[in-house]
C-alpha cells in the first residue's frame, strides 16, 4: 500500500488529498470575508497565535513524515570516481541535441553506473521504463569538475527511452536516445 503513495497515480491522489481540504477552507474564508461579512474580524489576536503554531506544527510533521517515508524511492546517487564491484560504467556526454554513450545494450540484472557530463549547456539525462514511467533524471550542468553519477539496476527487458528534460535549444524535442535491455 505504501508503494502506491509514491508511484504513478498514487502520488497525484495524495497531492490532491493534501491540497483539496486547504483549497476548500481557503475559498470558504475568502468567500465569507468578501461577500458575506466584510467587517473586520472580532477574534482576539491571542487566539490566532495558538492556532497558527498548531498549523505550523502539523505542516512540519507531515513534511518530515512524507519525506522520510519516501527516501527508499530515491535513486542511488554515488560519486563518479567511487569503485563498485559488478557495476558497468557508462560514460555519457550530452551536447546540443544528442547523447554520446559508451554503451547502450544491457541485460536484465545488470547494474549500471551512468556517469554524465554536459559539454555545452544545461541538459538532463532522464531514463524511462519501457512502459513509459520515469525511472530517474540527472541534471547536467556545463563546466562542473566532476560528472553526475547515478546507479541503476535493470529489472525488466525492453527498450528504455532516454530524453533531455531541460530545455536546451531549438531541437530540444529531438534530444533522445534508447537503451536496449535483453533477457539474460
Amino acid at each position: 500500500m505504501v508503494d502506491f503513495i509514491y508511484t504513478g497515480w498514487g502520488a497525484l491522489v495524495v497531492t490532491l488529498l493534501m491540497q483539496i481540504p486547504f483549497l476548500i477552507i481557503f475559498f470558504s474564508i475568502v468567500n465569507k470575508k468578501a461577500f458575506v461579512d466584510n467587517t473586520p474580524a472580532e477574534t482576539p489576536a491571542e487566539k490566532y497565535t495558538s492556532t497558527r503554531y498548531l498549523w505550523i506544527a502539523i505542516v512540519l510533521i507531515a513534511f518530515f513524515v512524507v519525506n522520510f517515508a519516501s527516501v527508499k524511492y530515491m535513486p542511488t546517487v554515488v560519486e563518479a570516481n567511487t569503485k563498485m564491484a559488478n557495476v558497468k560504467d557508462v560514460d555519457i556526454s550530452a551536447t546540443s541535441w544528442k547523447f554520446d554513450m559508451s554503451e547502450r545494450n544491457f541485460q536484465v540484472g545488470d547494474t549500471v553506473r551512468f556517469i554524465a557530463k554536459s559539454e555545452d549547456t544545461m541538459h538532463s539525462f532522464a531514463l524511462y521504463h519501457p512502459d513509459g514511467e520515469l525511472l530517474f533524471t540527472m541534471m547536467l550542468m556545463p563546466g562542473l569538475e566532476t560528472a553526475s553519477a547515478l546507479v541503476h539496476t535493470f529489472d525488466k527487458p525492453g527498450i528504455y527511452m532516454v530524453r533531455c528534460l531541460e530545455y536546451c535549444g531549438v531541437n530540444h524535442h529531438g534530444m533522445r536516445s534508447v537503451i536496449t535491455v535483453a533477457e539474460k
